[in-house]
């Protein structure tokens, strides 16, 4: 498996500007590999939030993650600033692919860059269904 190359801030469509904290450190003085993880995930919800198609309460269908990955090219520490990137790759019928890089402060190339897939599924069933148009219309303006 061939490893990619680091992704530009012109890639993206979107961006998020999300605060290090002491504890995302490890021991070995950088953010633990699980933090990305959690960085893409608020990238993309606050994304969905601040376009009016996420209630975290009450929307009556929701993504469910099933799939993620994540390739790490330079470290992140606290009290660096990452500027997470975020696009659509696909939009299917009932899911959705989203992009992810992770720039360290004003570095131009990703420190990490990956993705996650959301399944979007009745909140009360649990069973996937079509995305609503309100939500494939936010997501059409991520789209690569």
């Amino acid at each position: 498996m061939s490893r990619p190359a680091p992704h530009s801030r012109a890639d993206y469509r979107h961006f998020r500007i999300i605060t290090t904290r002491w504890m995302d450190n490890d021991v070995y003085a950088h953010v633990n590999n699980v933090v990305y993880y959690s960085y893409f995930d608020t990238a993309v919800n606050q994304y969905l939030l601040e376009s009016g198609v996420l209630d975290i309460v009450a929307s009556p269908v929701i993504g469910l993650v099933v799939e993620t990955q994540c390739n790490y090219f330079s470290p992140i520490s606290f009290p660096d600033v990452v500027h997470a990137g975020l696009r659509v790759a696909r939009i299917g019928g009932s899911s959705v692919r989203y992009e992810i890089g992770l720039f360290r402060n004003e570095d131009a190339a990703a420190s990490a860059q990956g993705h996650f897939v959301h399944v979007y599924v009745d909140r009360d069933t649990s069973r996937p269904t079509p995305l609503p148009a309100h939500l494939r219309a936010a997501l059409a303006r991520l789209a690569a």
